[in-house]
């Protein structure tokens, strides 16, 4: 189902900040944070294991995501237009696998680094990311793809 013709509504997301840059201004901001009003150090063999481990989980979202959309010719900047709705590979498990990947990349340099100011900050860009992103981005596709969207949407939670 395509927009009608005529039709005021843009056909993209209307997303107006790239999500990589919500999650990379967090970071960045623990950053200055952990610098000025220094926090804790972790166990350092720990926070290294684990930091791996969201590092591999990041890898094992993020690239089959992209591969996805590549071989589906599609956009994946929400500001510009969707031509098909992905919903195979890591999209039968979650809807937006590049977003949680974002998550296990930014916890993993968070544990890397031992820094645990970003990881305070985590939850608010969760929340950016949901509210000024992934809402957007919902609308557009429910508007864009119909039914089919509203089916895939029932079967499949939103992060996990």
């Amino acid at each position: 189902m395509a927009d009608a013709p005529g039709s005021l509504a843009p056909d993209h997301a209307g997303v107006r900040v790239p999500p990589p840059l919500i999650y990379a201004a967090g970071f960045g901001l623990g950053l200055l944070l952990q610098w000025s009003l220094s926090a804790p150090a972790m166990p350092l063999l720990g926070s290294r294991v684990a930091a791996l481990l969201c590092l591999m989980l990041w890898l094992v979202l993020f690239v089959p995501s992209i591969s996805l959309f590549r071989r589906a010719h599609t956009n994946i900047v929400p500001s510009r237009p969707t031509t098909r709705l992905i919903v195979s590979g890591p999209y039968r498990f979650t809807r937006n696998p590049m977003y949680v990947s974002l998550i296990s990349l930014y916890v993993g340099l968070t544990l890397w680094f031992d820094t645990l100011w970003p990881l305070a900050l985590l939850p608010i860009v969760i929340l950016t990311v949901r509210y000024g992103v992934i809402a957007r981005e919902e609308r557009y596709l429910e508007r864009k793809f119909g039914r089919d969207y509203l089916r895939y949407k029932t079967s499949v939670r939103r992060w996990i």
